[in-house]
């Protein structure tokens, strides 16, 4: 990725060079993409600001963010903040599965936080643009990826497991592995520590089974709303306690 100044609108750009060969009939296929994203119009979704050949490359310009999550995460952070991040995943990724689309490659270095504290989910369509420009059997980071992702059926279950993988680093600083027997042993103890309802929203998220998944990320974000307060006052109180 590259950084560049729109002398247009006056602001930072990121410019992103898509890895292997790029045809024109891959081009046809990310237009068609960009034409489905450009219509999820939410704050929590970072649109594509224009996708063409530069001097015989082709980049893919969108707005430059401070840093990604994957960034911040290195560093520590609050719980309100870990939780309003969740607020923003969610619902960004509920606009796009109420209006069909997946995205495909969730993780925490495709969300982009701003400097007025907003997250926006990057890289909708890029993903599927990717893996046709690259050799490989399926789309996505294979860290973050769904079971059935992994085998070619990605859906918005898929997406929704994605998510939970993130809560679950965000929540307690440790990625879960295969085979994602719950509860993980990485993170146990901090996860132990959340208001039961959010370990539940978490766990339910990872259901290896996509039946007893959550349909969507629309569906996730509802459970989320009602599970964010208690969440967030049984925090309040842990801390209380130990002051």
């Amino acid at each position: 990725m590259f950084e560049a100044y729109d002398t247009i609108e006056g602001i930072s750009v990121a410019l992103k060079v898509p890895l292997g060969t790029v045809t024109e009939a891959h081009i046809e296929d990310f237009r068609r993409e960009v034409r489905i994203t450009a219509k999820l119009d939410h704050p929590n979704i970072l649109p594509i600001k224009n996708a063409d050949f530069i001097e015989g490359v082709f980049v893919i310009v969108q707005p430059l963010g401070e840093q990604s999550l994957d960034d911040r995460m290195s560093r520590r952070m609050t719980f309100v903040q870990k939780m309003n991040c969740i607020e923003q995943l969610l619902a960004g990724l509920a606009h796009a599965h109420e209006r069909g689309v997946i995205h495909c490659d969730i993780k925490p270095d495709n969300m982009i936080l701003f400097a007025d504290g907003r997250l926006r989910l990057a890289d909708f369509g890029i993903a599927k643009f990717a893996r046709k420009t690259v050799q490989g059997s399926a789309s996505g980071s294979v860290g973050y990826m769904a079971p059935e992702q992994a085998l070619g059926r990605p859906s918005a279950k898929s997406d929704v497991f994605s998510a939970g993988l993130v809560l679950h680093e965000l929540l307690t600083g440790k990625l879960p592995k295969w085979p994602f027997e719950w509860p993980f042993e990485e993170g146990r103890q901090r996860m132990r520590t959340h208001h039961p309802d959010l370990r539940e929203l978490v766990r339910r998220s990872l259901e290896v089974s996509t039946r007893k998944r959550y349909a969507d990320a629309a569906v996730m974000y509802r459970a989320f709303g009602r599970v964010k307060r208690k969440a967030l006052r049984h925090a309040e109180e842990r801390r209380a306690r130990k002051r």
